[in-house]
């Protein structure tokens, strides 16, 4: 037994632990090297970019303005950004309004931003395997021993007895094959993929409110064009039976303006079953129940059409879209998690120490003879595991191809997704001259025609003929117009919407 004093083996134990926690985190590593298939991944996808930013959509959309006769012309500007809040370019304060509450209250940007909080949350705790890993215990055992093999002690027969022990270990590996920082890295490379979908998901948000708002508002003008139709059929029925009534015409001539006017009547109900459901809709992207009070909407006409639309060149826009962003993370993610595997088929060093006290009063625990200490160093290689291990690199070999493959689809998908954009804008705005030149001749037409019935000239066929063209033709004018706000939407959010994540810790 030794004759050192209690405070001075208490102090040379705590020198120990205290040397065993500073020279763990920064002992050197031997002169290791990652064999070949550990330090070469498979190269990044090349993209094969457009041979300019329209794609498909006729080369005339970038060097002239898209410039209807009967609408506002648009501008495109090849390498100009998005702004963030682009829908403040359709210049009306209700639209402004309603995307702000939208993207304060939506159910689906607040789970967006709780799994950007998770991932980053998981993130900082990838990073505890750089640190020594430090635990402190007390276990107290209570037992009775037979006195046939209880040992003789103190007590001369000690079949009763405690014992506490109180021990603070410490453990850390050496990241001998960066198989740690791997899979740091893979954490980190989630968390980019979360704020990237984020991203996308505020893009998606606000885009579906606008586009919502745009369709309330063309439903509107649709049942506002089919009820000045039903109440222009009900003037020409009142004519038709005057004229009946004078003797002038029969049955057969009332009877096909009548069934024209309950046909006028009956488009009224699905236009607002469509318009209740787009509410509905609406309401649900604001955080709100369906048939809760909505604030104010805008109406067709208070909608601007944006005249200077940004293009964001393909270069840029890989980086611009949230889902190419998303998917560019995954992919580094994945490579990340190969090297993870690979590193698990390799050789890793552990150093780990102990130290406390045992005794069996409470007070003894670190009473001269009670403490005890250990160090530990081991190196431990995998030889045999059913080949689990090496079947883990292939998955993620598997894995990262897999990556590759989805972003070099997702950026091509942005790509044809802004192509589309630009060729639906060229031809909305041919689509609304034709429909505005045919909507001006049907309604003069109509007028021709109903002020030949009342003089009498007319029958009832021309009548019916005109009334229907002239409805058809409103009714293509109003989709040209929403198509044209609706595409323009679309651009914006191909191009990636532009909008900074919102903060998700």
């Amino acid at each position: 037994m030794s004759c050192l004093p209690i405070r001075s083996r208490a102090r040379r134990m705590g020198w120990a632990l205290a040397c065993a926690g500073l020279i763990l985190p920064v002992l050197p590593c031997p002169a290791l090297t990652l064999p070949a298939q550990a330090r070469t991944m498979p190269p990044a996808p090349v993209l094969p970019l457009p041979p300019g930013p329209a794609g498909n959509a006729p080369a005339t959309v970038l060097t002239a303005p898209i410039a209807p006769l009967s609408g506002p012309a648009q501008t495109l500007h090849p390498g100009a950004t998005v702004p963030a809040d682009w829908w403040r370019t359709f210049a009306s304060p209700a639209l402004d309004a309603l995307v702000d509450q939208a993207l304060a209250a939506n159910t689906d940007l607040a789970v967006a931003g709780a799994n950007l909080r998770q991932a980053h949350e998981l993130a900082r705790a990838a990073r505890g395997v750089l640190f020594p890993q430090i635990d402190a215990g007390y276990s107290i055992e209570r037992q009775r021993l037979s006195g046939t093999i209880a040992t003789p002690l103190t007590d001369p027969v000690p079949t009763l007895f405690s014992i506490h022990t109180a021990q603070l270990s410490l453990g850390y590996s050496l990241d001998l094959f960066g198989g740690n920082a791997a899979r740091i890295a893979s954490a980190r490379a989630a968390e980019r993929a979360t704020a990237a979908r984020l991203r996308g998901v505020q893009t998606i948000v606000a885009g579906n409110v606008v586009l919502a708002a745009i369709q309330n508002a063309a439903l509107n003008a649709q049942i506002e064009a089919v009820q000045s139709t039903v109440d222009s059929d009900r003037e020409i029925l009142r004519l038709l039976k005057a004229r009946e009534a004078l003797g002038a015409i029969g049955k057969a001539d009332v009877a096909p303006q009548e069934a024209a006017l309950a046909s006028a009547e009956g488009a009224l109900p699905p236009l607002e079953r469509a318009r209740q459901a787009n509410l509905a809709a609406l309401s649900v992207l604001l955080g709100r129940a369906p048939g809760a009070p909505l604030p104010d909407l805008p109406s067709l006409d208070t909608f601007t059409l944006p005249g200077d639309l940004p293009l964001t060149l393909p270069s840029e826009l890989v980086a611009q879209r949230p889902d190419v962003a998303a998917a560019a993370a995954a992919m580094e993610g994945a490579g990340a998690d190969l090297k993870a595997a690979i590193a698990a088929r390799l050789p890793s060093l552990t150093l780990s120490a102990s130290a406390g006290g045992a005794a069996r009063d409470f007070g003894d625990m670190f009473r001269d003879g009670n403490p005890f200490w250990v160090l530990l160093g081991g190196l431990t290689g995998p030889l045999f595991h059913g080949g689990s291990l090496r079947h883990q690199q292939n998955a993620a070999q598997a894995a990262l191809e897999g990556a590759q493959a989805q972003y070099r689809g997702t950026a091509l998908q942005a790509f044809a997704d802004v192509s589309n954009a630009l060729t639906a804008l060229d031809s909305d705005a041919r689509a609304l001259d034709a429909a505005t030149r045919a909507d001006t001749a049907a309604q003069a037409s109509l007028g021709y025609v109903r002020r030949q019935l009342e003089l009498g000239s007319v029958g009832t066929l021309t009548v019916l003929n005109a009334r229907a063209t002239a409805q058809q033709a409103r009714s293509q004018l109003l989709t040209a117009r929403t198509m044209r706000l609706t595409d323009t939407v679309g651009l914006f959010t191909a191009l990636g919407g532009g909008m900074p994540a919102l903060s998700g810790g």
